[in-house]
């Protein structure tokens, strides 16, 4: 038998939906508990307010960026640990697509939860270096040690701000599972220029996946 959820846990749930179909910004406390059924004091005895949902989605967010984010074991495990990362990158945006969307006004609306994305991008940003460190030392790639760095940055800047460019190309398009996959090629293009010969072909593999996964329209679009 199915467990039902708590009155929090649906609340937390809902939020997350109608912030992403419609947009955080568009959203009032008042539309999650009548989406719900329930009464706004209902809410209120779980949530103080708006920005007290959007920071426990954001502890959800973080979590999930601290189990999902891992890097490899053993050098053998590189590729995998690869794979996995891209796939968490993929699971974050599509979950919290309207974080990634409107990120500046969030943060700007609320200074605590600011230093709390600081504070947890920092740590994102450890694991990242790790990841390339992982792939450097198993023979994946071949990058300058002086280079992980700047190249984390890279792939952190590129997964934060995908779907806010997408937007901008055309802001009234669908945040799909096709755009979210053009992403992931994307991340993947920043390794493949360090792959050495010996895991260029499992590179180029692993893209194949990525673009089947996107889709077929994956070559026609302008992106």
């Amino acid at each position: 038998m199915e467990k039902k959820l708590r009155t929090k846990d649906r609340i937390l749930q809902a939020s997350i939906a109608l912030f992403n179909e419609v947009g955080e910004r568009q959203v009032t406390t008042n539309h999650i508990a009548a989406h719900l059924g329930i009464s706004p004091g209902n809410l209120y005895y779980h949530f103080r307010n708006k920005e007290d949902i959007v920071r426990q989605i954001f502890r959800e967010y973080a979590k999930l960026l601290d189990t999902r984010i891992k890097p490899p074991a053993h050098s053998s495990q590189a590729l995998d640990a690869l794979t996995d990362y891209l796939d968490a990158v993929f699971e974050l945006m599509w979950r919290f697509q309207f974080f990634y969307a409107n990120l500046p006004d969030i943060l700007a609306r609320d200074p605590a939860l600011q230093q709390d994305y600081l504070q947890v991008q920092q740590g994102v940003l450890g694991r990242v270096m790790s990841v390339i460190k992982a792939l450097k030392e198993a023979g994946v790639i071949k990058i300058d040690d002086s280079d992980i760095r700047d190249v984390a940055h890279n792939i952190k800047l590129l997964v934060t701000f995908w779907i806010s460019y997408l937007k901008t190309q055309a802001p009234d398009a669908v945040v799909n599972k096709a755009n979210l996959y053009r992403g992931v090629l994307k991340v993947l293009l920043l390794f493949k220029p360090y792959a050495t010969a010996e895991a260029l072909p499992d590179i180029n593999k692993l893209q194949q996946h990525y673009i089947e996964l996107a889709g077929s329209d994956l070559a026609a679009a302008d992106l």
